[in-house]
């Protein structure tokens, strides 16, 4: 076992970005369903920004890392 001490991590540290994610998917269907015009621009966003950064962290991240 490593003398190595792992920090700690808080209940919010933990999931905070999750439940933005979250928040802003809700945010991007919701908008899509009821809106348009400009909630055409607002549900974009907040459907393609959970998308860019699950892709960034979980695609090109992994291959910069190579």
């Amino acid at each position: 076992m490593s003398d190595r001490i792992r920090p700690r991590y808080t209940a919010w540290q933990i999931f905070s970005v999750p439940i933005v994610l979250g928040a802003l998917s809700g945010v991007g269907l919701v908008t899509a369903l009821v809106g348009d015009g400009p909630w055409d621009a607002v549900s974009w966003l907040g459907l393609g920004l959970p998308v860019a950064v699950c892709l960034w962290y979980g695609w090109l991240r992994k291959t910069r890392s190579l």
